[in-house]
């Protein structure tokens, strides 16, 4: 996974999203532990159930697939729960861990990677737009500012003189 810059992000909301993760990675274990113990019991039961036929075998292959998923699941999440801590020891820590991610995950994190640059190039044309529309705000205020200091300056300058003739 790549290391996000988390500086923009508040301390209690970075706090918040590790909880989260804890939480789930909590339930993913939790999860798990149950799937393991159905396991067990399904392969008592197939060790114990000789006539019935391949249904308690499919059943447990599909148990021991579905073991598997939950364990890659558990372990992409430790591997962001990592990214979330980062190692201050070892910044390139992350370009390593690429070394170590499957073909699908480097795509996956690539797509992840180029839908975050598409959504960051369109908020800085939205806010390159916003200070364009700003600075020509400011432009046209400052204008009409002095505008009305240069008449105020007129209007001044003819009332001083007018109030010169009618007090000599």
């Amino acid at each position: 996974m790549a290391k996000d810059d988390y500086s923009k992000y508040s301390l209690s909301r970075l706090q918040t999203e590790l909880q989260e993760e804890r939480e789930m990675k909590g339930m993913l274990e939790e999860s798990v532990s149950d799937l393991r113990r159905t396991t067990s019991e399904l392969q008592d039961r197939l060790h114990n159930v000789d006539g019935e036929g391949n249904e308690w075998k499919t059943r447990y292959e599909t148990q021991l697939e579905l073991n598997g998923q939950l364990e890659r699941q558990i372990s992409l999440i430790q591997d962001k729960l990592e990214d979330i801590r980062g190692n201050p020891i070892d910044p390139l820590a992350f370009i390593r861990s690429y070394d170590d991610m499957t073909v699908e995950n480097l795509k996956q994190h690539l797509k992840l990677q180029i839908k975050q640059k598409t959504d960051l190039q369109s908020r800085l044309m939205d806010r390159h737009l916003q200070i364009e529309q700003e600075a020509k705000a400011f432009h046209k205020t400052n204008d009409e500012r002095r505008a009305y200091l240069k008449e105020i300056a007129t209007l001044s300058s003819a009332h001083e003189a007018q109030r010169g003739k009618y007090s000599s």
